[in-house]
């Protein structure tokens, strides 16, 4: 996925607008749609899969079910307005990087999204807080991830999609050893993962996870965890013990609400999954196309 320039758009162009704001990009036929019960609130669409949500006036508010349980993470990641040192491995629209920017003035984030020409298009269309100290890398988010230095970031966060997949060398444990060496000690690694049934995409990134930090816990809709239906789930990581009765109140109390696993209860879940190395690694599935309807 190379690419340079900045997407055309069609009909009108920038904030303010009732009007979606469409592009070409890298990945494919980017769009901004308004949302019709935020004045200043917009929705990012890659190839017609939601990609983000982000409100301008109102960074702190998040939509999506799964950014959300991200969301969570990042207030409980460290004390009430704490700057924290953040990777993002996708960047989308910059959607928890504008939260963190937010919420914990003065953290340093570096944002690591291929898509030259998405990086462009959300630039001009939505604007970053130039008081965010956020740096934007339009490279492969593992090429990216190999530049952060040991130690440095207390939270790497996986949201990485082509399309509608993960990519495969996002999915292993070779790349999970070098999360590992930019954490700090006491950092945390969060993902997003989606997958449907059998869910054994799902079982096999617990697996991987477990094999390299001590501590992990996973947050889902309750129809994901049964089986019954193609979702996202949020897995943080650790190697110190996570906030898990917290979490899982915040998550359980959300609009949408979701059930967090840990302990042995998320080791059952994984069934005897094998950690996935990166000779083994395959993208994560397509979802169905009842998904995006």
């Amino acid at each position: 996925m190379a690419g340079k320039g900045k997407g055309k758009d069609s009909r009108q162009r920038g904030r303010g607008t009732s009007e979606a704001v469409v592009g070409q990009v890298d990945g494919g036929r980017a769009e901004l749609t308004p949302d019709r019960e935020r004045s200043n609130a917009w929705t990012l669409l890659i190839d017609g899969a939601p990609q983000s949500h982000v409100d301008l006036d109102d960074p702190g508010y998040l939509d999506f079910a799964y950014q959300r349980r991200i969301g969570h993470l990042i207030d409980l990641a460290a004390p009430a307005r704490q700057p924290l040192n953040v990777v993002h491995l996708g960047g989308g629209a910059f959607t928890l990087a504008r939260y963190t920017a937010a919420g914990r003035p003065r953290s340093t984030q570096q944002v690591v999204e291929i898509d030259a020409g998405l990086v462009a298009f959300v630039r001009e269309h939505l604007p970053l807080d130039p008081q965010a100290r956020v740096r934007v890398r339009a490279v492969d988010a593992r090429a990216g991830l190999a530049k952060i230095p040991d130690g440095w970031a207390d939270l790497v966060i996986a949201d990485v999609f082509s399309g509608a997949r993960t990519p495969a060398h996002l999915t292993s444990t070779e790349f999970l050893d070098d999360v590992r060496r930019a954490l700090a000690p006491t950092g945390w690694y969060v993902a997003n993962l989606a997958d449907g049934p059998p869910l054994a995409h799902l079982r096999g990134q617990i697996a991987t996870a477990a094999s390299r930090f001590t501590e992990l816990a996973l947050a889902a809709d309750p129809v994901l965890w049964r089986g019954k239906r193609f979702g996202n789930a949020v897995l943080v990581a650790a190697d110190r013990e996570l906030p898990v009765a917290e979490f899982t109140r915040r998550v359980a109390s959300d609009p949408h609400p979701g059930r967090v696993e840990h302990g042995r209860a998320l080791a059952d879940f994984a069934g005897g999954a094998a950690p996935v190395g990166d000779a083994s690694a395959t993208p994560s599935p397509e979802p169905p196309p009842s998904v995006f309807r």
